[in-house]
């Protein structure tokens, strides 16, 4: 496919891009395809000098360059284009309160982006009455994510403090999203890796159908039986048919994390395997199922070059853990350790292929019936590490806007705070499938059994579903 669009060579949608086309159609706002977050430092910043770095962040990165268009037979597709020199907008906020500010930033998050042949990403120099300055950014979620946008403002930032100040380095090169495009293209082309992937995916899937827990017990699978007059059913309906949302944070302490990363470093595993297994074992004491599946998002940035090419990469699958009561915590966490070691070595595997040919040999009666109630996605890249740190002491704030929609019941984020490393809990939810004060019961369960856990690694599921 070697035509041209405006001059430049055109390429296909990844299967990554096309997994959010897929849920669009549900959504009555494209906005729900929104990223929107703001960085501020303590610090007064030359302005002319910062939008000059933004241009140059923008000229250095490929993936934040990504146009769509539709062929004829409505397809999209993608492109890059060169860079540009363009005019940065600025927002002062000084004459608000910081309430305000942000009530406005959130107001841009849920406008959503004209996708033909446009830019999908948008920034903006603020001012905040804090005495906080900096950047407010908006991308499309087909040409980011949380870690290349976290990428993308690490470097306007280096770039930006190269030049202001001595003896900070000039920030090594981007990587290529075009290369990166490159290979995974191959890869869908039918290539030994995936074969390997379909077959690896296909047996897990055969094996036996999963059942679905619900985060307040088995009323939602109680209510599908009866529904489609199936007491064997094992599906239910997790999200609703209103996707307006809501973000929730509950913050955890930082020396409450500290002990939590503690753990993770004694017995080697990531603190990603630590919320699965408390996810799990919450669900198992709600619902009394042995067998529980929760969906994990997979950064697929591994190599150096994936890391830092930018563009959207997640892909998302179902983690099934069949625990029995008297297995011993730490065992569970090493399993699920395994297991995603497992599903990481396949997940180029198409998410939405997946879900496909499990609904093939697992018939429902009804499309959106499902056996998962959360999404997770742990995102350890803080700007923090190996970067931020040549600015000494200047304090920086970060905050992410909803967009005032969701697509899935319940999909939670858990990552670290700039200030003090400790963790935030972000529950973005359907107001209409999870109330706030569910939320509150679910978080303060999942930490009684992560610390329980923690504590005493040898204790066994039962015991401490009963303990907490």
């Amino acid at each position: 496919m070697m035509r041209k669009r405006k001059g430049y060579k055109v390429y296909p949608l990844t299967v990554a891009q096309k997994f959010h086309l897929y849920y669009l159609p549900f959504c009555p706002t494209a906005a729900v395809l929104n990223i929107g977050t703001s960085l501020t430092i303590e610090e007064d910043l030359d302005w002319d000098l910062l939008a000059k770095s933004i241009n140059q962040a923008y000229a250095r990165s490929e993936g934040m360059r990504i146009r769509f268009a539709k062929d004829k037979e409505g397809n999209w597709y993608q492109y890059v284009v060169n860079p540009e020199e363009k005019e940065i907008e600025f927002a002062d906020f000084t004459d608000k309160t910081v309430e305000e500010a942000h009530a406005v930033m959130q107001q841009w998050t849920t406008v959503p982006f004209k996708m033909e042949d446009s830019p999908m990403t948008r920034v903006v120099m603020i001012k905040m009455p804090d005495g906080f300055n900096g950047i407010y950014f908006l991308g499309h979620h087909m040409v980011v994510d949380a870690q290349s946008l976290i990428c993308f403002l690490k470097d306007i930032i280096e770039l930006y403090c190269n030049e202001k100040y001595e003896g900070v380095p000039y920030p090594k090169d981007m990587a290529s999203y075009i290369e990166q495009l490159e290979k995974d293209l191959a890869y869908e082309a039918g290539s030994k890796a995936q074969a390997r992937d379909i077959e690896y995916f296909q047996k897990e899937i055969a094996k036996s159908e999963p059942i679905f827990s619900g985060i307040r017990g088995k009323g939602q699978l109680e209510a599908a039986r009866e529904m489609f007059k199936n007491p064997d059913l094992r599906s239910a309906f997790s999200a609703t048919d209103d996707t307006k949302s809501a973000l929730d944070i509950f913050h955890l302490e930082a020396e409450p994390t500290r002990r939590l990363m503690d753990f993770c470093e004694t017995y080697h595993v990531s603190l990603a395997c630590l919320l699965l297994m408390g996810l799990r074992t919450y669900l198992q004491k709600m619902n009394g199922f042995e067998d529980v599946s929760i969906n994990n998002a997979i950064a697929r940035r591994a190599t150096l070059k994936e890391k830092k090419c930018g563009g959207t990469r997640i892909h998302s699958f179902p983690i099934r853990t069949i625990f029995p009561e008297d297995m011993k915590f730490i065992d569970g966490v090493y399993a699920i350790r395994d297991k995603q070691n497992e599903i990481f070595r396949h997940a180029n595997y198409d998410p939405t292929a997946y879900f496909a040919y499990r609904s093939q040999i697992f018939p429902q009666p009804q499309a959106g019936l499902t056996y998962e109630t959360i999404s997770l996605t742990y995102q350890p890249m803080t700007l923090q590490e190996n970067g931020l740190t040549q600015l000494g002491d200047i304090r920086y704030k970060t905050k992410w806007y909803p967009n005032g929609s969701c697509p899935q019941a319940m999909y939670l984020t858990v990552m670290h705070r700039p200030e003090d490393n400790g963790l935030d809990f972000n529950f973005e939810h359907q107001l209409k499938a999870v109330s706030r004060e569910e939320l509150e019961y679910l978080y303060y369960y999942l930490c009684k059994i992560m610390f329980k856990g923690a504590e005493n690694p040898d204790l066994t599921i039962g015991e401490i579903i009963k303990l907490v």
